[in-house]
């Protein structure tokens, strides 16, 4: 299979390795780019950081050397990256925002303070509203933002491609500019890490769109169920519907 990979680098090229060792061949053709914002992270009167993405926690690590915090990730490929770039005290919801609120909310007597939320300038979650609203004080940073960008080499090959990974509601929308007006995707495999990213995509016009029921972070997911999905799918599916089991996290 060829398939198709919408996210901005770095991540895309973590992805496509796992691509390639499930046997199939990758087109990194992102649909968006990563842009670090300028600018110093206030840290006084933070006890703790909260990361939704691996971008985020590059961003910060750019701007700022401290690395004593405990860092609570949404998921294993942000936690994973923030262990290699030296914080010592990471922990991961494995999950969505809600999971990070609670996990946070339920590790209150690690910290004191704040908590520190460093992420895109247009984030798909309000993580600072769902602390709050678990009595956790928290603010958010935007470190980083997300820019569209134009897909050429994978719009001009379509009709060779098998599948395309969608890994966020951004990518999703994307996604759906750039494929508008074209009717030849009916043979598209779409593989969402959410419902709202298969929603932004308008992938209900692709051939399958499994979606995750439990999303989790980015690079994590989609990609061992590609292979799970490969092995399981129905060649007849032609519905948009949620699907746990072919979205089953592996590390």
């Amino acid at each position: 299979m060829k398939v198709w990979i919408t996210r901005a680098e770095p991540g895309a090229s973590r992805t496509a390795e796992r691509v390639r060792a499930l046997g199939h061949e990758p087109l990194i053709a992102p649909l968006l780019e990563v842009l670090a914002l300028p600018g110093a992270v206030d840290l006084d009167g933070v006890g703790a950081l909260a990361f939704t993405s691996a971008n985020g926690v590059g961003a910060f690590a750019m701007r700022n050397r401290d690395r004593g915090l405990p860092v609570f990730a949404v998921g294993e490929a942000s936690a994973r990256v923030a262990i290699e770039a030296g914080f010592a005290s990471v922990a991961s919801a494995d999950g969505d925002v809600g999971a990070l609120a609670r996990l946070i909310a339920a590790s209150r007597d690690r910290f004191a303070g704040k908590v520190l939320a460093p992420g895109p300038l247009q984030p798909a979650g309000d993580l600072v509203a769902a602390l709050e609203a678990q009595g956790v004080a928290a603010r958010a940073q935007a470190v980083y933002e997300t820019r569209a960008i134009t897909a050429l080499a994978a719009v001009q090959v379509l009709a060779e491609l098998d599948a395309v990974l969608i890994h966020s509601p951004k990518a999703g929308t994307g996604l759906a500019l750039a494929l508008a007006g074209r009717a030849d995707i009916g043979h598209l495999d779409a593989l969402c890490i959410s419902p709202v990213a298969a929603a932004t995509g308008d992938m209900h016009r692709a051939s399958r769109c499994p979606i995750s029921a439990r999303p989790a972070s980015a690079s994590a997911k989609p990609v061992p169920a590609l292979g799970e999905w490969i092995r399981t799918a129905s060649s007849s599916a032609r519905t948009c519907t949620a699907a746990s089991a072919v979205m089953a996290r592996v590390s």
